[in-house]
């Protein structure tokens, strides 16, 4: 008896509906590659493509169990877990029915199990991509100060000048939020304080409006204190060429743990 007609037989002996019947034949016609050591064709290869003729007695031969390993490893390569669950369960139900028909006298299905699935990739090391774009320096120096400080957005965003120890990388004493930060900090903040003394850390682009309370004001510039959501906006934008999905990552990002960046 040819492969194929046995599958037909053993669906109509197992009374499926017409959805899972298809299924069945589907996943049970993949097999047949494998058993004359070809590749399973997927996706739109697979489509109108007639499975190779094989006979079932094949089956029995000593190296099909081996044959249907090989084939069950390469479909977990392009196969979700899910579908060669399905496939395997198919094959076993099969190869058990035929068993007991007396047309096959073993079962090359019995000991085949669905190889381990591969260890999930680590995900991207989006700080240090995020820490590795052309910036303004203002950008730049809250990213790296985030990152390496580990703090809230919040936190560093209220910080004021006054309450930098640059040369000890840390907030003075005193300091209701005590923070502190490593090498590629210490080498901007300087930059971006150049011609400051006062006045909060990180401010905005333009003069704040003349109804900013005095402390969110830089006395020098006339510039407001950088807000959250500005903050968030652009590194959002900035970081949309890194995300695969287009949409730019969050503030959150800095805080992971990453390989050590410098400027």
């Amino acid at each position: 008896m040819e492969y194929g007609a046995a599958v037909d037989r053993y669906l109509t002996a197992a009374g499926l509906g017409t959805a899972s019947r298809r299924i069945y034949r589907i996943s049970l016609l993949g097999w047949a590659w494998p058993l004359v050591g070809r590749r399973t064709p997927t996706g739109r290869d697979r489509r109108g493509v007639h499975p190779p003729a094989v006979p079932l007695a094949s089956l029995d031969d000593p190296g099909t169990p081996e044959r249907l390993r090989r084939g069950l490893a390469d479909r977990s390569t392009t196969a979700r877990p899910s579908t060669l669950i399905r496939e395997l369960a198919c094959l076993r139900a099969a190869t058990a029915w035929w068993l007991t028909q007396g047309w096959i006298t073993t079962d090359p299905a019995l000991d085949l199990t669905q190889p381990p699935a591969p260890a999930p990739l680590r995900p991207p090391d989006r700080a240090r991509a995020a820490l590795a774009l052309r910036a303004p320096l203002r950008e730049l120096t809250l990213w790296y100060f985030l990152h390496e400080s580990r703090a809230p957005v919040e936190h560093v965003l209220a910080l004021d000048i006054a309450h930098l120890d640059l040369l000890a990388r840390h907030t003075k004493r005193g300091v209701t939020t005590r923070l502190s930060w490593g090498e590629g900090t210490a080498r901007l903040l300087p930059l971006l304080l150049a011609g400051r003394t006062e006045g909060p850390v990180f401010v905005t682009a333009r003069r704040a409006p003349a109804a900013t309370p005095p402390a969110d004001r830089c006395p020098v510039t006339g510039r407001g204190r950088l807000s959250y959501r500005r903050a968030a906006e652009l590194f959002t934008a900035a970081t949309r060429p890194l995300d695969p999905s287009g949409h730019g990552w969050t503030l959150l990002a800095l805080r992971e743990r990453a390989g050590r960046a410098t400027p």
